[in-house]
C-alpha cells in the first residue's frame, strides 16, 4: 500500500485576499453611484412631467375663464398657485402669411380669425417650464355700433 504524502509546511487558507476585497467594494460603489444618479434622474423627469400636466390643466382654466373675451382682441395676464404659474393670453386678428403684404377686400358682417396665444412659464422658466398653446377661433364680429 502507498501512503499519501502529506505537505509539511505552512497551508495557503481557502479565502479573498485583500486586493480581492478592494476590487468588489469598488464595483459595488461604482454600481451603486450609477443606480443612483439614474433614479435622481427618473425623479427629476417625474417632477416636470407632474409640473407639464398641471400646466396643461392651468391652461385649460385660463382659456374656459376668459373665453368671452376670446371673441375680441385683447392682451391679458396673471398668475396661479401663489405666483407658481405665470399666463400671458394673447388674442389677435389672424393674417393669412400666404396673402401678407397684399391687400384683402375686408367684408364688414363677415365672420373673422382669431389667432389665441397662451404662454405659461413656471419655475426659473426654462424650455422645460414653458407651455405654449397656439389656436385659432371663429368669431361673429361684433355689430356696428359696438366696433372698439
Amino acid at each position: 500500500m502507498s501512503r499519501a504524502r502529506v505537505a509539511v509546511g505552512p497551508r495557503r487558507q481557502a479565502g479573498f485576499t485583500l486586493i480581492e476585497i478592494i476590487v468588489a467594494f469598488a464595483v459595488l460603489a461604482l454600481g451603486l453611484t450609477l443606480l443612483l444618479g439614474t433614479l435622481s434622474g427618473a425623479s427629476r423627469q417625474l417632477r416636470d412631467a407632474g409640473d407639464a400636466g398641471k400646466a396643461a390643466l392651468i391652461a385649460q382654466s385660463v382659456l374656459a375663464a376668459n373665453a368671452e373675451t376670446l371673441n375680441q382682441p385683447t392682451q391679458l395676464d396673471g398668475d396661479t398657485e401663489d405666483g407658481r404659474y405665470h399666463w400671458q393670453l394673447a388674442v389677435t386678428p389672424w393674417q393669412d402669411p400666404r396673402l401678407q403684404g397684399r391687400k384683402q377686400p375686408v367684408d364688414a358682417s363677415a365672420a373673422r380669425l382669431l389667432h389665441i396665444r397662451l404662454d405659461l412659464q413656471w419655475g426659473e422658466g426654462g424650455p422645460r417650464q414653458q407651455l405654449h398653446v397656439s389656436s385659432l377661433r371663429l368669431a361673429a364680429r361684433p355689430p356696428a355700433g359696438d366696433a372698439p
